[in-house]
């Protein structure tokens, strides 16, 4: 069946995608919305209305015509120039992290030392965050990506982290537009568009929020599955190309999406009633045997092409191709680095982050010696 009925926490009877042809289905019909005060939560209690709207400028959260609007503005910024100089900065940046990495002594944490401040560093410069301000923003866009909310004081420290960083992109767009730099941000806001300061400053923040929790746990997990066997290490230093594709299939660190009905639609004969919610399983499609062999097996010489691990779709991660270079040179520099890098503790001893969205370590100890 293309579609399964579930209920919700709420109550409400809603349904899950989980093949690979469905759950592109969904992701493409516009007739989906993203909008999350739309929706009915999967995770908890929560009815539509008991989300507040996205601010405007949050363009991940937002459906066309404004979904349109912002993005198109995005799109011509990640440009195959652009991403030559990332790349170049890139390298610079993960020769670095690895000297200090190797500084700290053997063990290290992997997490603190390499899979943060890399992909860190990364955003700051999509941004242009000067340097004198970059320890700042590392600092609260970290705790902002790997808190959970679970406690009270938690929650109060990333809501400030939250504020800050906010207030931290509008002084962001006032710099820029009286002394532009080479960046995103820069270019965005001395296009001449009608878009207000503060869609700019939202603008910042959801290219933050896509770019830095994700790759950085992609680091430490796709560095996980490699030290399981030094096959897949050799696959890697091979063919990171291929390697990398099919981590993240294999790891497709975004469970899942949801997206609710706007009117009756039709997928594949099932009848969606408007209003109805829509969880959209991701990592399911992207092990899917219809239309990959073994989906289990971590194949890294399998090229796996057509995943769905950045989304589909309108929605489909603006920033793919940056995440796409930061791996391809962040693994292959790690192992090339440490040809004798293995974990410092039982693998069952790695904390892992308390998070329903996107997964993660906290810690990974690391030896080489």
């Amino acid at each position: 069946m293309p579609l399964s009925p579930m209920t919700y926490p709420d109550g409400h009877a809603g349904w899950r995608a989980h093949d690979h042809t469905t759950v592109r289905a969904v992701l493409a019909d516009n007739r989906f919305s993203i909008r999350p005060d739309l929706m009915h939560n999967p995770f908890g209690p929560g009815s539509p209305g008991d989300a507040p709207p996205s601010p405007p400028g949050a363009f991940t959260d937002h459906d066309p015509p404004d979904h349109t609007r912002y993005r198109s503005k995005l799109t011509g910024q990640f440009t195959v120039r652009r991403m030559r100089l990332l790349a170049e900065r890139l390298e610079a940046i993960t020769a670095d992290h690895l000297e200090e990495l190797a500084a700290q002594g053997s063990p290290a944490d992997l997490v603190e030392h390499f899979a943060v401040p890399v992909p860190a560093l990364m955003i700051c410069e999509l941004l242009g965050v000067p340097y004198e301000r970059r320890t700042e923003f590392q600092q609260d866009a970290v705790l902002l990506a790997g808190g959970s909310g679970a406690d009270a004081g938690e929650a109060e420290a990333m809501f400030a982290a939250f504020g800050r960083l906010q207030q931290f992109m509008l002084e962001m767009v006032e710099a820029k537009r009286a002394r532009p730099t080479d960046d995103v941000l820069s270019d965005l806001v001395n296009a001449g568009t009608d878009l207000t300061d503060d869609e700019m400053a939202a603008m910042g923040m959801a290219l933050l929020g896509g770019g830095l929790d994700t790759t950085t746990n992609m680091l430490s997990l796709g560095t996980l599955e490699l030290l399981r066997d030094p096959a897949r290490v050799d696959a890697m230093l091979a063919n990171p190309d291929a390697a990398v594709e099919e981590l993240l299939r294999y790891i497709s660190l975004t469970p899942a999406t949801v997206r609710t009905a706007l009117e009756d639609v039709e997928v594949d004969g099932v009848h969606v009633r408007k209003g109805d919610t829509v969880l959209v399983e991701l990592r399911s499609a992207n092990h899917d045997p219809a239309r990959y062999a073994d989906p289990g097996v971590l194949d890294l010489a399998r090229g796996a092409t057509g995943h769905l691990a950045f989304g589909h779709g309108i929605h489909q991660c603006i920033g793919q191709h940056l995440a796409r270079i930061e791996l391809k040179i962040a693994f292959p520099g790690l192992f090339t680095r440490f040809p004798k890098l293995r974990l410092a503790v039982p693998e069952d001893e790695l904390p892992h982050r308390a998070s329903l969205v996107i997964g993660g370590l906290e810690r990974m100890p690391v030896a080489w010696d």
